[in-house]
């Protein structure tokens, strides 16, 4: 038996291990290893995918073992905004709102800049309704109304009571308890452990770690007789990392993550030959505020309310300079454009009494100040150093493309869109963060990770934003939930296939 590489060799480590035979292995370590404790499958991750794995795979009569590093379940899917896209909702059907799996994949696949890995699209596509109903199926409750998030053909986005993902992940956490998934906090995930084939068998994982303290807790080893599933997220908080894809995603740009999104599982997987794929395609979020840490409150207030039901401005001209609705991508490329002298010029993204019906936010956000609340335009304008003719101009002019239901400025979807004219008016700046990684470890339709020779690692599956290919070059909003619940629920199916081995 072998046990794969210690942290320090990762990189280097990588490319050899793939083309060191059969086996793969990188390390010159022999002998059986003695396990604390065997199950049929591990998961690694307890965000949408890895909960979804998990319940998966207990259902379907698997032993199964959920490790979470942090001291909370969730991970970076609890602070998520709770928004989920789905073809050919109920919700859908009962507002006539027309929408295919087809129409789904087309928007995703404009949106992905033709880097989408299309077989895995349709999975997410395909699978995304039958996720929405295991999650009622599971206690997940959903607001009454459909969203129309940006780079959507058509209103799909629904969106959890709560407004955040902990409305699903509290009640799949619930769930894995009640059925017997055995869970742990605090466990972090150190190497893979295979067998002299290099199928993976098993996992050194540190009990009573505390995070980022790496030198904590005690090491314990596990075996996994059918397999391990990784769904340890992405790594928009390893700052040294993305810089090595994208100099320009330096400390100077703040992320939407929760501090543990470093992405120790994804390098370990590089570790042992997995492929990298798009590792450079990195989002940032569009709705985010320079006047608060993290996700905050203003991301949601512009998801729901500025961008669908009100507009963006320049604040040096007053005038919209992209269409709200375009897709994360070209959004963040068109306000990261606002500078001048080398530093941001932040925009401010507003609406009015109407427009903030339905976002939950707002309360918090006018008492923190990060939103703000004026009884007129010009009132706006000016707190901003808005021209005050510019932005009543452009407000006017707004509100004749709603009445006419044509934006011939920025050809935007007008179906959620209202005259601005109800005040008072809601306003908030606006500047991208480090939001989600497309890219990470190759896997096929199936969730099998492949290597760099384009060859399955036996053992190992792999599911959300762990992965890559999926999305290509941007992800449409909605659609990080359909991909965990989708493809975790695949890993766990295909994953439960495998024939035991003896350990």
């Amino acid at each position: 038996m072998t046990q794969t590489i210690s942290r320090r060799h990762l990189l280097a480590a990588g490319a050899a291990s793939a083309v060191a035979g059969a086996a793969g292995t990188a390390s010159a370590a022999q002998g059986k290893p003695k396990f604390d404790k065997i199950v049929d499958i591990i998961v690694v991750g307890s965000g949408f995918a890895g909960l979804a794995a998990a319940l998966e795979a207990r259902l379907g009569g698997a032993e199964v073992m959920l490790l979470e590093k942090m001291p909370a379940f969730g991970g970076n899917s609890a602070i998520n905004g709770g928004a989920f896209s789905v073809a050919g909702s109920p919700l859908q059907k009962k507002f006539g709102i027309k929408d295919s799996p087809e129409q789904m994949l087309a928007d995703m696949i404009r949106s992905g800049r033709g880097l989408s890995h299309v077989d895995l699209l349709k999975m997410v596509v395909n699978g995304s309704l039958p996720a929405y109903e295991f999650t009622l199926r599971h206690g997940v409750k959903y607001k009454d109304f459909v969203q129309h998030f940006g780079g959507h053909s058509v209103p799909r986005t629904l969106q959890t009571v709560e407004s955040t993902g902990g409305g699903i992940t509290r009640p799949l956490t619930e769930s894995c308890r009640k059925h017997g998934v055995d869970l742990h906090l605090r466990a972090k995930m150190e190497d893979f452990v295979r067998d002299e084939s290099g199928r993976v068998i098993g996992l050194v994982v540190r009990e009573r770690y505390l995070f980022p303290n790496e030198k904590s807790g005690v090491l314990q080893t596990y075996g996994a007789r059918r397999g391990v599933i990784m769904a340890t997220g992405g790594f928009s908080r390893n700052i040294w990392f993305r810089k090595q894809q994208d100099p320009n995603l330096d400390e100077r740009l703040d992320s939407t993550n929760h501090p543990g999104a470093t992405g120790e599982g994804m390098l370990k997987m590089f570790a042992i030959g997995g492929a990298p794929v798009q590792v450079d395609q990195i989002q940032l979020g569009p709705w985010s505020s320079p006047d608060e840490r993290g996700f905050g409150l203003v991301s949601q207030f512009n998801t729901i309310a500025g961008f669908p039901m009100g507009i963006m401005v320049d604040v040096r001209t007053g005038k919209r300079f992209c269409n709200e609705l375009a897709d994360r991508k070209e959004r963040t490329d068109a306000i990261l454009g606002q500078m001048e002298n080398g530093k941001p010029v932040y925009p401010v993204c507003f609406t009015d009494s109407k427009g903030v019906a339905k976002a939950q936010t707002l309360k918090n956000g006018l008492k923190y100040g990060v939103i703000k609340q004026f009884n007129t335009i010009a009132e706006l304008a000016r707190a901003y150093g808005i021209p005050v003719k510019g932005l009543e101009e452009q407000v006017a002019r707004w509100n004749q493309m709603v009445r006419s239901k044509k934006d011939t400025d920025y050809h935007r979807a007008l179906d959620l869109a209202i005259v601005l004219d109800k005040p008072p008016f809601y306003a908030a700046r606006v500047w991208p963060k480090v939001h989600y990684c497309m890219g990470g470890v190759g896997i096929t339709p199936r969730a099998e990770v492949y290597d760099v020779m384009g060859r399955v690692i036996p053992g190992l599956y792999a599911c959300g934003e762990v992965t890559g290919g999926t999305h290509g070059a941007s992800r449409l909003g909605g659609c990080a939930i359909a991909d965990g619940l989708v493809m975790g629920r695949v890993a766990a199916d295909n994953c439960l296939k495998n024939k035991p081995v003896t350990l």
